[in-house]
């Protein structure tokens, strides 16, 4: 069976940031900075300037890819867009969009969403495509990220989303490359989460124009920020029992789909969450810190966050050639998910 790597990776960072204490400031006091900044692990987050649509983020992330592997936009096969909902234009197509921005005239374009999970959804159904598709050569997964737009920092019930944050980010993914191979993947759902979060109004369900004056008002002041927790006891009481079981479980899977276990890690390519979920999720695999690394200086943007982790083990030295790099993500809906890669030359 032919085997599938990672050519090379892309991303885009906007230049404004919102530090901590500006996170705690927008709280009105509910929060401290040095809460911000120990508990949520946030010392400052990527947020969008003017210009810095999702889809536009991910066409410059793409970009960037291009220039760092050296290849030309022709050769691209396929593109995966792994970027938000939230983006310029409701409806639009990112990948086709983005298939345009950057001269991709021979690819095809699918637009991919899972949340959070996104990205290495998009690895998995990328792998198995290319190995399944002699047409299929080479994969562009790409996209944008800026759901903080959407949070109201006032609201207490979604101070686990304060970190949301904004970017774009691209892979390049090449059969029988012989390098940085990807190897298993495991996802999980459960839908029993899928209604506990979400964007209240500006569905079918609450359209804008049947929303009464006031609420039309108060959104008009805050700017539409109406992503939030629809039960927040049931999505804090029920994600408490499966969380880390089922993020065990898909990290146990894909090392077996992979022939390692869980001795074989070396490199965890993880997304932001709050810092003693990370330290306790380290230690139950047994790992040490220089063998991950906490975006704390980034925020969380989604599934953007698998190549900033990429790019920042690489830039620190803590994924080297050889190594076995687990990624994990997981997003609202509710999803979980492991891929694994064996980064370097294949053996």
């Amino acid at each position: 069976m032919s085997d599938v790597g990672i050519l090379g990776y892309g991303l885009y960072l906007p230049s404004h940031y919102m530090s901590a204490a500006d996170i705690a400031a927008a709280t009105h006091g509910r929060w401290s900075e040095s809460a911000v900044r120990e508990k949520l692990g946030i010392v400052s987050k990527t947020i969008p300037g003017p210009l810095d649509g999702t889809q536009e983020m991910g066409a410059l992330a793409a970009l960037d890819a291009l220039a760092r592997t050296g290849i030309d936009a022709t050769e691209i096969d396929l593109i995966l867009s792994m970027g938000e909902e939230w983006k310029e234009y409701p409806l639009t197509t990112s990948a086709i969009h983005i298939q345009e921005r950057i001269g991709a005239h021979r690819a095809w374009g699918i637009d991919l969403q899972q949340r959070c999970n996104t990205t290495l959804a998009a690895i998995k159904i990328a792998r198995d495509m290319m190995v399944a598709d002699p047409e299929i050569a080479t994969t562009l997964i790409v996209g944008g990220y800026r759901n903080g737009d959407l949070i109201d920092y006032t609201d207490p019930d979604v101070s686990f989303m304060y970190d949301l944050a904004a970017a774009g980010g691209a892979l390049i993914l090449r059969r029988d490359l012989g390098r940085n191979t990807v190897l298993g993947s495991h996802i999980i759902t459960d839908g029993s989460f899928s209604r506990d979060t979400g964007v209240r109004y500006g569905g079918t369900v609450q359209p804008i124009e049947t929303l009464p004056e006031k609420t039309l008002q108060d959104l008009r002041v805050r700017g539409n920020r109406s992503l939030s927790v629809f039960d927040a006891e049931h999505m804090k009481t029920g994600l408490n029992e499966v969380s880390m079981p089922n993020w065990l479980s898909c990290i146990d899977r894909a090392l077996e789909k992979s022939g390692a276990t869980r001795g074989d890690i070396n490199f965890l390519n993880v997304l932001h969450f709050k810092r003693s979920m990370h330290g306790g999720l380290l230690e139950t695999l047994g790992l040490t810190d220089d063998q991950s690394v906490y975006l704390e200086n980034y925020g969380h943007a989604g599934q953007v966050d698998f190549m900033i982790s990429l790019h920042e083990g690489l830039q620190q030295g803590r994924l080297k050639n050889g190594d076995l790099m687990v990624a994990i993500a997981a997003g609202i809906g509710y999803v979980w998910g492991a891929t694994v890669v064996r980064w370097g030359p294949a053996t």
